[in-house]
Order: C-alpha cells, then sequence, then structure tokens
C-alpha cells in the first residue's frame, strides 16, 4: 500500500521534512484555504504541489473537492457549484494528481464532541458521546423538534450530562461540534447552524441519495476523462445528526452508489473508523465485498459503546481488526497488479491519532499531530510487512 500523510500546506504544524521522517512517501491535502466553493485553477494547485515535489514527495490524493450545499439540495446556484467542481476535477487531473476524495454530508462534516479526551494511561483522544451531543441538539440548540429524534433514555441522560456542565464546558461543547474541525467546510454559529439546518427540513434521505446518485452520473465521465479515481468518504459517523439525512453509512449505501455508475472511477474512501463507529456495519466483510472499488484508505479504529458513542483508539487496539483488514487489501493490490494495472498500489494513511508526549501542549489540528499518527502508521507497517513475509496475500 502507499503509505500517505495528510497535510493541510504550509501552515500545518507537521512539516513535509516530518513526513518523510515518518516514512511516508505520499502526500493527501487540498486547497484548504479555497473552500469557499470558487473552481480551483491549475496556476492554485502548481502553487501546491510545488513544495511537495521539491521535498521529494508526490501527491497522492486530494482530500477534499467540497461539495457546497447547494448541490446537496439542487437548490440555488447548484448548476455553477457543480461545474466548478468539475473544473477542479480536470485542474487535479493534468496536475497529475490520481486520487480525488469527496463526501456528501449535510451541514456538518466529520463531528466529536470531546477533542481532548483523556486516557487511562497517558495522552488524549477524539471522542464522540452521544449523551453530549443530544444535550447540544436538544437543550442548548434547541432545534424544532429535536427531541422526538431521540429515546427517553437518552434525552434523560443528555439533561443529567448538561446538568453537570459550567458555561464554558458547554462553550467548549459547542465549539468542538459547530465551529469546524480540520479539513471540514464550513464552520458556524448557533444561529447559522440552525438556518442551514433548516434547509433541509424537507429533504428525505431518498431525495439526499438521489441527489447524490445525481451528481456522481455528472462528475464520473470527467474523471475518466482526465485519469482520477473518485472515492467517496463514509459518514462520520455514520448515523443520523441534527435529524439530518445520511446516505453513506451502511454496505447498501455502498451498493447503491457503486451500481450508480460502473466505473473504476466511481469508487470509496474506505474509512476503518468511521465505518467501525456503526456496530452493524462489518468492517472487513465491508472491504471484502467492495474491494474492487477502494481507491483509498483511512486506516484508524474506534471502540464503540451501546448508546453509539466511541472513542477514538488505538489503531490496533479497537473494533475492527486491522490484521484481517489490511489482509483484505493486500489481497486487492495483488489482483489488481495480476492484471497489469498501473494503479495497481491502493494509497492509505494513518487516519488520525492520539496527542502524545511532546505533542502535548503544542499547536497541534485535532487528530492530525505529529507523533500519534507516526505511531499508528508505523504499527499499520508492521502489519503489512508481517503479511507479506509469511506470504499470507
Amino acid at each position: 500500500m502507499l503509505q500517505s500523510w495528510r497535510w493541510f500546506g504550509p501552515n500545518d504544524p507537521v512539516t513535509l521534512d516530518n513526513v518523510k521522517q515518518a516514512g511516508a512517501s505520499g502526500i493527501v491535502t487540498a486547497l484548504h484555504h479555497k473552500y469557499d466553493g470558487r473552481a480551483w485553477t491549475e496556476a492554485d494547485i502548481a502553487e501546491r504541489l510545488d513544495p511537495i515535489r521539491a521535498a521529494g514527495l508526490n501527491w497522492s490524493v486530494c482530500e477534499s473537492i467540497p461539495i457546497p450545499t447547494a448541490v446537496k439540495l439542487r437548490t440555488g446556484a447548484w448548476r455553477e457549484a457543480i461545474d466548478n467542481w468539475k473544473t477542479s476535477l480536470v485542474a487535479l487531473g493534468k496536475a497529475g494528481v490520481p486520487v480525488v476524495c469527496y463526501n456528501f454530508m449535510p451541514v456538518v462534516d466529520w463531528t466529536r464532541t470531546n477533542l481532548l479526551y483523556p486516557l487511562p494511561t497517558t495522552g488524549f483522544a477524539l471522542r464522540f458521546d452521544m449523551a453530549e451531543f443530544v444535550a447540544y441538539d436538544v437543550l442548548v440548540l434547541k432545534r424544532t423538534d429535536a427531541e422526538k429524534d431521540y429515546s427517553a433514555e437518552l434525552l434523560d441522560a443528555a439533561k443529567a450530562r448538561l446538568a453537570k456542565m459550567n458555561d464554558e464546558q458547554v462553550a467548549v461543547l459547542e465549539r468542538n461540534i459547530i465551529a469546524g474541525l480540520p479539513g471540514g467546510e464550513d464552520a458556524y454559529t448557533r444561529e447559522g447552524i440552525r438556518d442551514r439546518i433548516a434547509l433541509f427540513d424537507d429533504l428525505s434521505s431518498a431525495d439526499m441519495q438521489a441527489n447524490l446518485i445525481a451528481f456522481i452520473r455528472e462528475v464520473v465521465p470527467v474523471a475518466e476523462e482526465v485519469g482520477v479515481k473518485l472515492g467517496i468518504h463514509a459518514d462520520d459517523p455514520p448515523f443520523p445528526l441534527f435529524g439530518l439525512p445520511r446516505v453513506v453509512s451502511t454496505a447498501e449505501d455502498y451498493r447503491k452508489i457503486t451500481q450508480a455508475v460502473d466505473s473504476p472511477a466511481n469508487g470509496l474512501t474506505f474509512c476503518a473508523g468511521s465505518l467501525g463507529s456503526r456496530r452493524d456495519n462489518d468492517v472487513v466483510a465491508m472491504a471484502k465485498e467492495f474491494a474492487h472499488r477502494i481507491n483509498f484508505v483511512h486506516l484508524r479504529n474506534v471502540a464503540t459503546e451501546d448508546d453509539r458513542s466511541f472513542i477514538e483508539s488505538e489503531h490496533l487496539g479497537g473494533d475492527v481488526n486491522f490484521v484481517d483488514l489490511i489482509q483484505v487489501l493486500l489481497r486487492e493490490e495483488k489482483r489488481r497488479a495480476a492484471e497489469g494495472r498501473a494503479d495497481a498500489q491502493i494509497p492509505m494513511r494513518p487516519d488520525h491519532g492520539h496527542l502524545l508526549a511532546d505533542d502535548i501542549g503544542k499547536k497541534t489540528n485535532p487528530g492530525y499531530s505529529l507523533i500519534g499518527r507516526l505511531k499508528g502508521l508505523a504499527e499499520l507497517r508492521g502489519i503489512m510487512v508481517a503479511l507479506e513475509r509469511v506470504g499470507a496475500v
């Protein structure tokens, strides 16, 4: 597998030299400073690509070209937004970027309630606490009819949790949920997120899925033309938030997406952590079923709880069996190589990592500190080498 690393550009506290020291050769990045729906120009992309090449690295994946709300709703300037997306895709293809990741999550991107959850030993992890999220949705944001989306037991837990929080803790919770996390598309105020959620009031899951498939049917031919593989990222977490439809969460969702356009360019960003956050997802079985459409892999792990809460665990310590998962992926690479495919190697990156050791107290992007990801990549690399050495692929 192509060992890659997410890099947020020149202002990332983790430098390209750090990436090389970690042993990665591919860079996963995007034009995060141009996330307002504008089309990316070839000059924009060259500006990001030049320092990557100068460091002796390759831009292996663009993560991500954002998809504006207008496209998800197919309202307003949705046509212009899709055209701009296609223009950016073409420019990336001309620059030789082989894979583009994207997502179709409405309003909020990946979401956590705690960005500094203390671990039993040392360091900090990212956590999604369902009771805290419900407390925010129902009791702080006060979304209309929000209580109808939750059980009485969960509402009671949310009330009890909020009663123990002071004003500063509530403010931190709100900031974590709506202020935008690294790589996300939008940040909101409390009033702003209420308004944005309301735009989706009349959109069903079926409507959302139809809009996604319509988008896929438009952009896949463009990707094929410029030699780019697309990979849609799973919802994170893979269940509805704020009552909004989420349509990239299960194996059945993947079947509908991949069947919409039968092309290797219409593929998946297989995120083990996102999919593993839902207990009825058999992540290894999903990897086997959709291996031929996996164009990019996020390797992180989670430990889930009965109420859908989860903590981002050590890479080898969560609910997903990474030995079995990586074996599936390496076998798929071997199959592709036997076909003579130039793109047989699948780019992967160690997704997120605990905040550890010397990184504690430093300026870091939540989930994207150096040491935690370096540790994760080393562990994942160990699995890959071991499987290959014993002939298990």
